[in-house]
Protein backbone atom coordinates (compact mmCIF):
# COMPACT_ATOMS: atom_id res chain seq x y z
CA UNK A 1 0.00 0.00 0.00
CA UNK A 2 1.00 3.49 -1.16
CA UNK A 3 0.41 6.76 1.86
CA UNK A 4 -1.95 9.22 -0.31
CA UNK A 5 -2.21 12.38 1.32
CA UNK A 6 -2.21 10.34 4.46
CA UNK A 7 -4.64 7.53 3.29
CA UNK A 8 -3.76 3.94 2.31
CA UNK A 9 -4.11 3.30 -1.47
CA UNK A 10 -3.34 0.09 -3.34
CA UNK A 11 -1.54 2.09 -6.07
CA UNK A 12 2.05 0.01 -5.91
CA UNK A 13 3.35 -0.45 -9.34
CA UNK A 14 2.12 2.51 -10.54
CA UNK A 15 3.47 4.98 -12.21
CA UNK A 16 2.94 8.28 -10.48
CA UNK A 17 1.76 9.80 -13.63
CA UNK A 18 -0.67 6.47 -14.28
CA UNK A 19 -2.33 6.95 -10.92
CA UNK A 20 -3.05 10.40 -10.90
CA UNK A 21 -4.66 9.76 -14.31
CA UNK A 22 -7.05 7.79 -12.59
CA UNK A 23 -7.91 10.79 -10.45
CA UNK A 24 -9.44 14.71 -10.93
CA UNK A 25 -6.12 15.91 -10.12
CA UNK A 26 -5.11 18.63 -12.87
CA UNK A 27 -0.94 17.91 -13.15
CA UNK A 28 -0.77 21.69 -13.84
CA UNK A 29 -2.36 23.01 -10.41
CA UNK A 30 -0.57 20.62 -7.88
CA UNK A 31 3.04 20.03 -6.57
CA UNK A 32 3.82 15.85 -5.46
CA UNK A 33 6.14 15.29 -2.74
CA UNK A 34 6.92 12.05 -2.77
CA UNK A 35 8.38 10.35 0.40
CA UNK A 36 9.26 13.74 1.73
CA UNK A 37 10.75 15.58 -1.08
CA UNK A 38 9.40 17.66 -3.89
CA UNK A 39 8.87 15.60 -6.84
CA UNK A 40 9.88 17.80 -10.47
CA UNK A 41 6.92 17.50 -12.80
CA UNK A 42 9.08 15.71 -15.75
CA UNK A 43 9.73 12.39 -12.97
CA UNK A 44 6.07 11.65 -12.66
CA UNK A 45 5.68 9.38 -15.98
CA UNK A 46 8.97 7.50 -14.56
CA UNK A 47 8.80 7.63 -10.98
CA UNK A 48 7.04 3.93 -9.70
CA UNK A 49 4.61 3.94 -6.70
CA UNK A 50 6.15 0.98 -4.32
CA UNK A 51 5.16 -0.17 -0.92
CA UNK A 52 5.59 1.90 2.03
CA UNK A 53 5.74 5.72 -0.35
CA UNK A 54 4.57 7.95 1.07
CA UNK A 55 2.56 10.90 -1.15
CA UNK A 56 1.21 14.52 -0.97
CA UNK A 57 -0.72 15.95 -3.32
CA UNK A 58 -0.51 19.68 -2.89
CA UNK A 59 -3.08 21.99 -4.70
CA UNK A 60 -3.07 25.58 -6.02
CA UNK A 61 -6.08 27.09 -4.90
CA UNK A 62 -7.08 30.87 -6.40
CA UNK A 63 -8.86 33.29 -4.93
CA UNK A 64 -9.13 36.81 -3.77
Amino acid sequence: MVKINGEAVDAAGQTLAQYLASTACNPGRIVIEYNEEILPKEHYETTVLADGDRVEIISFMGGG
